[in-house]
């Protein structure tokens, strides 16, 4: 059988399952929060158009608003200030490569839920190296915090401080990044920098660093318990948004084994 026929036969029997890794989009769900000095992005809106009515008595939709960095979403390097002049940064531009990759999952649930501020640094993901082997070029990485399954206040953390939730610190991310030439970093809180990365050296380095050599972020996924630490595939599509910085997006893990 060719590949592609080897695949699908493992999909029905179940040698590979799909694993969903998307929160809901809902309007309930928690949005980046900016100083009040700087602009806002928009929350998810649904309004429902017609569902059977006078308004169209045969068909239900809605129209629906939201910013593109809103729910489980995908950073392009155009995002961040040192990835504005990367040729194809934007998520209209981007290769369909990256799209379909390998990940890395490091496994930080205990640290995060003793302290909310816990910060990932490179002696953990060496530590993580020598159990699992070295992190391979093109791979995403994703940290698991158990953050995915919070809603509400208690996702976003947020007190007079800021946002108080777990994160990479600079030298973990620019290691990455730099010595294992990642394609991207995904978390399962709002964004992919810790809480307080505005307080790091450079501020926010997750964004600086990753999107500054042309990689990817994810964020707000959900589900990473059900991946192994090495092993699986994800899906990552954005929407092809014309010039867009970053997309909502429906993100599936490829995952070797039986069903749950």
């Amino acid at each position: 059988m060719d590949i592609l026929t080897r695949l699908a036969s493992s999909l029905t029997d179940g040698a590979v399952r799909l694993v969903d890794l998307t929160r809901t989009l809902s309007p309930d769900d928690p949005t980046i929060i900016m100083p009040p000095e700087f602009g806002q992005s928009w929350p998810v809106k649904i309004e429902r158009i017609s569902r059977y009515d006078g308004n169209g008595p045969a068909w239900y939709w809605n129209n629906i608003s939201f910013g593109e960095h809103t729910g489980t979403h995908f950073d392009a390097p155009v995002h961040w200030v040192t990835g504005r002049d990367l040729p194809n940064n934007t998520v209209d531009t981007m290769p369909l490569a990256p799209m379909l990759a390998p990940v890395c999952v490091i496994d930080c649930t205990a640290e995060a839920e003793a302290d909310a501020d816990f910060l990932l640094t490179r002696d953990h993901i060496l530590a993580w190296e020598a159990q699992h082997g070295k992190i391979p070029a093109g791979n995403w990485v994703f940290m698991r915090t158990g953050w995915g399954n919070k809603t509400g206040a208690a996702y976003a953390n947020l007190d007079a401080e800021g946002a108080h939730t777990p994160g990479p610190d600079a030298d973990a991310i620019r290691f990455l990044v730099e010595e294992r030439d990642i394609l991207g970093f995904g978390t399962e809180t709002i964004g992919t920098d810790w809480g307080q990365g505005g307080h790091l050296t450079p501020p926010f380095p997750a964004h600086h660093y990753l999107h500054g050599a042309g990689k990817y972020g994810l964020q707000c996924l959900t589900g990473l318990e059900a991946l192994p630490p090495t092993g699986a595939m994800i899906l990552a599509a954005p929407l092809k948004i014309l010039a867009g910085s970053g997309s909502p997006l429906r993100v599936v893990a490829l995952v070797p084994g039986g069903p749950d």
